[in-house]
Formats: structure tokens, sequence, C-alpha cells
């Protein structure tokens, strides 16, 4: 059984499954900011790290593999040598490449990690060597903002440099709206960039339908696992309200992404890992949206299992640890799930709960997101946290998944009031 640093392990609900998964195949070391808890059953040894710096993420890491390297097998307190370190938390991207680097051991390269972070650094290095994508230029106010949106033509996209989760983008459509959403994309964490006062990116609209692939690459040979096509809601913001993905969609196969997929990985130098890459198919071709160096969240990587039976996970744990993945597809079904979200703008949850009777039998997972007495926002103004449930199925068709999850959300029994 090889062994594996995993760094960080974000929330029970969404990750559990892989990290269970993983440790049914390896010998999982935790990085983690805090004592284990809900991880304990999947992990043999624990390096906490207070905070999770960078330089303690780094030097955790470095520890663990050089009292591996020194020990005997038979140690089953230290266990043998480290065979790969890998992340799917967002925040610990560059953290676990640096690490990997420090140790010897695979990763995507810092400056890659960074890239991926980086959503003008990943422009930069697309226009480089001019990988198709929208026009983008960084502001630094108001008055940049505007003259960089009446260059390019309105409708804009206004973006934060370094979010995650579409929190803060949005589509703006005249100058008038251009100052508020500016503001929004100013106000969130500028996530350690080096030049924090430029962190909001003006970029030019793109039309055509967005997909996301999933990949894992392997010194640098991009392995496509799985398309997802994305259900939006509240514009002019750009809410991920729900996804799905089949088990044999054409456009996993289709040369001209796969070709662009090399492009974009090659363009940001990305050696080994996971990456979640969102693209708009135009009638041009494909076109970057960003690029996210570790597997796409929203329990994709679950819908992936459920709906060709390939494990990403499993996928991003091989090729850490420089194997080649298991990407045997033994089913072709459709995999979604669907969020629900409040009534008002700010919402005071009284009661919620799942009819289980009223659930389809190709639904899966029905879980509340909130408690009794919560005050939740609508995502305009509290983005991912406006979420009140979700549920999931599978199903042989787009359409029959559809149904499926239109049924089950109206399964969701509330009661609240506006807060």
């Amino acid at each position: 059984m090889k062994r594996l640093v995993v760094v960080g392990t974000g929330p029970r609900l969404y990750r559990e499954f892989m990290l269970r998964r993983i440790g049914e195949r390896y010998d999982v070391h935790l990085v983690i900011g805090r004592p284990v808890e809900w991880e304990a059953p999947y992990v043999s040894g624990v390096s906490v790290v207070p905070g999770m710096t960078t330089d303690g993420i780094v030097a955790a890491v470095r520890d663990v593999v050089a009292r591996g390297a020194t020990s005997r097998a038979a140690d089953a307190a230290i266990g043998g040598a480290i065979d790969g370190v890998m992340t799917w938390a967002e925040d610990h991207v560059v953290d676990t490449a640096l690490a990997a680097a420090a140790v010897g051991l695979p990763g995507p390269g810092p400056d890659a990690a960074r890239a991926c972070r980086d959503k003008h650094a990943t422009r930069s290095a697309l226009a480089a060597c001019g990988v198709p994508q929208p026009q983008s230029e960084l502001v630094a106010d108001v008055a940049e903002a505007r003259a960089v949106a009446e260059k390019f033509g309105y409708p804009v996209v206004v973006k934060p440099r370094a979010g995650v989760a579409s929190q803060a983008v949005a589509l703006v459509r005249d100058g008038e709206e251009l100052a508020g959403h500016f503001a929004s994309a100013r106000r969130l964490p500028a996530a350690g960039l080096r030049f924090p006062d430029r962190s909001v990116l003006i970029e030019e609209y793109l039309t055509g339908p967005e997909i996301a692939v999933d990949s894992v690459v392997r010194d640098g040979r991009v392995l496509p696992v799985f398309v997802s096509h994305k259900e939006m809601g509240y514009a002019p913001y750009f809410e991920e309200t729900g996804h799905w993905t089949r088990g044999d969609d054409p456009l996993l196969g289709d040369p001209a992404i796969t070709r662009f997929l090399a492009q974009v990985h090659e363009a940001i130098g990305y050696a080994t890992g996971a990456t979640h890459t969102e693209l708009k198919l135009t009638d041009e071709g494909p076109k970057l949206i960003e690029i996210n160096g570790r597997l796409g969240g929203d329990l994709l990587s679950y819908l992936c299992d459920s709906a060709s039976g390939v494990d990403p996970g499993l996928a991003l744990a091989a090729v850490s640890c420089g194997d080649v993945p298991d990407l045997t597809r033994t089913r072709a079904l459709c995999a979604g799930i669907r969020f629900a979200y409040p009534p008002w703008h700010e919402t005071r949850v009284e009661e919620i709960a799942f009819d289980e009777s009223g659930l389809p039998p190709e639904a899966d997972l029905a879980v509340p997101l909130v408690r009794p007495g919560e005050v939740v926002l609508l995502p305009h103004k509290d983005l991912m946290d406006g979420r009140v449930a979700f549920a999931t199925a599978a199903a042989a068709t787009r359409e029959q998944l559809s149904a499926a999850l239109d049924q089950a959300l109206a399964a969701l029994r509330c009661t609240w009031s506006p807060a």
C-alpha cells in the first residue's frame, strides 16, 4: 500500500466520500489545522498545523517525508517512504505544490499552482502562448474599470482576481451598474497576491454554452476525467444552482476540447495533479473562463462516480504517486445535483426537512444545509451560504434526471419568514 499525504480536507459533507475511498487504497497521512475528527477512520497519521500557514504545511510535509525515508517499513508508527502529496482544498493548492517541490514528489509546480489561484496570472500565461480566451484587463479603480469596459463594449464581466465559487462575479450591462459591482469584487480578500491593490478584472463577456472539465495531469499529459454542465441563476450573478454530468458525454472525447485543454495546461506549465477547467464553447471554438488547480466542488467528483464509475479522487491519488490512473468507465448514466434557496433576501428558517415519502427512486442524497433559527441570504448578498438544501440523483437520461431533481426538491418542507 502506497503512502500519501493529503493536505486539508474541507467540509465533511462534500469531501468525506473522497477521503474514505482514498483511505481504502492508500496509507494516508493528513496535514490539517486541528485535531482529526470525522477523518480519523480514514487516516493512519496526522500533522496538526495551527493556522495552516504555508511555512507550516511545507515543514509538516518535509517532516513526514524525512521520517518515512529513515524508517523501516515494518514500523507501523511511521511507515515507509512517502509516495505522493495532494490536496483538493482551494486554499492549499499553492501550499501543496510548494511542499511537493520541496520534497521532490510529483506536483503541478509552484508557478503553475499560483497561475491557477491568480486569474490575472492565468490570463497572462495564456496570452503569451496565444490560447483562446476573453479579453481581460486588471484594474485598480472604478475609473480604470469604466475605461476598459468601454473599450471592450458592454456587457462585461467583473471578476475578483483571486475569488472562488463565483463570489462577486457579475455581468455588468452599463456604466451605471459598474461601480457597485466593482466595489463588491474589490472587497474580497486578495488571497496572498503580490499586488492586492490591483485585485479586480474586467473581462469580455463570451456567449455560448459553458462547461467544466475535471482532469488529472501526469507529467504534463492531460487526462480528462469528466465533463460537467452548469445550471445558473440569480443574474447578473453567476450562481451555480446545480450541475449534471454524463458518463458517456461525447464532449469528453471531442478533439477540439482535448487540444484546448492541452494548450491551457502547457501555457501555465502544469505538471502533475488535478484541475477543474471552465470554458465557453463559442462560435470560434473553446475559450477559457478559468482554471482551478484542484478537483471541482459541489460533489462533482461524487456525481462523476455515480454517472461513470470513475472516481476522480482515486485518479488524483494515483497521479500524485506517479502512477497511471484507472479511468475505466463501468456505467453510462446522467447524475446531477440541484440546490434550494430561500424565498426572501433575508430569510429566517423555522423548520426544514425532506419528506422522504416524496423523494423519487432516482434520488440519492437529500440534505438540508441549514438549521432552524438560522438567517440565510439570497446569492447576491451571500453566495453559496444562501443555499438551504440540495438533492442528488442519477438516471438513464438527462430528462429523467431533471424530473427526478425537480421532484426531490419539491419534497423539501420548509417553514420560514422574512428576517
